[in-house]
């Protein structure tokens, strides 16, 4: 059984997951520092919920691709890598997004979610419990339809992604116990700097997958139309990404191991066109550039004053 699919779904749902676990956290201390634990199931009503609409988001999504796969029309092989590679957008395009944001964000995290229970509490307990409810609902939610979302678009390895995506919650939850409830010193500005990066390199792999699908629906389409298959059937080249530039099948296919490791953590690819290539690098340039200088950025405010606890970074 392959499990290299479940690696990278493995890494995200366990960086999103403490993420989620963190917010989970501070908003349970701050009900029992205001003695409001009456609301703590409120807390645990949103964590079920939110995971239950990721699931039905995902279930949702996969359905779109099984049912435009098993579709007995003639352009169905066209839309089905169309509908992928738009997953894969999403996808790139969220991910990127959180990584960059929620590293800038790491130092107010804390002070915001204080400052919004410490409003909601001054309520009637059902309102106050709504507000937590949303709190936690929204942050369970967010992370795990980014989760989704990545599965979605990786749906030839669904089911190895989700065993990935079910093993990294289990460590995220374990680690926000040992957290919270345990009291066990763990270096999360390290812990979300080490997976930040493996999470950019991930996304980075996205890329090239999402180029390959857009690439998959012109060949087909190309097959479907003759009058386009001069553009899609020249040797070494491809419908839309040009040129191969790479091709180390005999020396380090990605399909066996350590290839197989490789193309899951690094986005590697025995064969590369000239436009994966080149999207690859600008995506690590400049999204990875956005990042490390929030990394900066966090790092000169750290030094500049003591912090009383590490939030993530």
């Amino acid at each position: 059984m392959d499990f290299s699919a479940a690696i990278p779904t493995f890494v995200i749902a366990l960086r999103e997951g403490v993420e989620a676990a963190l917010v989970v956290g501070i908003v349970l201390a701050c009900l029992k520092k205001a003695e409001k634990s009456q609301l703590n199931s409120w807390a645990y009503s949103g964590v079920v919920s939110g995971i239950l609409a990721s699931v039905i988001v995902g279930i949702v999504l996969n359905s779109a691709i099984q049912g435009v796969a098993r579709s007995e029309r003639p352009y169905a092989l066209v839309l089905k890598p169309l509908l992928e590679a738009g997953f894969c957008v999403v996808a790139i395009a969220m991910l990127s997004w959180m990584l960059i944001w929620m590293t800038s964000q790491a130092k107010s995290l804390k002070s915001e979610i204080e400052g919004s229970l410490n409003t909601a509490l001054n309520q009637d307990s059902t309102a106050a419990g709504w507000a937590v409810f949303t709190l936690i609902f929204i942050a369970v939610l967010r992370e795990g339809f980014e989760t989704v979302l990545f599965i979605a678009a990786n749906a030839q390895s669904a089911f190895m992604s989700v065993i990935g995506a079910t093993g990294g919650l289990l460590l995220a939850a374990a680690i926000g116990a040992a957290i919270f409830q345990w009291g066990v010193k763990i270096n999360l500005r390290l812990f979300f700097q080490i997976m930040g990066v493996f999470l950019l390199l991930i996304v980075s792999g996205l890329v090239i997958s999402a180029l390959k699908n857009f690439d998959a629906a012109a060949y087909t389409l190309a097959q479907l139309n003759p009058q386009f298959a001069s553009l899609c059937f020249s040797s070494g080249s491809s419908c839309l990404l040009g040129a191969r530039v790479w091709d180390a099948t005999a020396i380090l296919p990605d399909n066996q191991f350590p290839g197989i490791i490789l193309k899951s953590l690094f986005g590697y690819r025995a064969k590369l066109y000239f436009a994966q290539a080149v999207a690859y690098i600008l995506f690590l340039v400049t999204v990875g550039g956005f990042y490390f200088q929030s990394l900066a950025s966090l790092a000169g405010n750290a030094g500049s004053h003591q912090p009383s606890a590490q939030p993530k970074g």
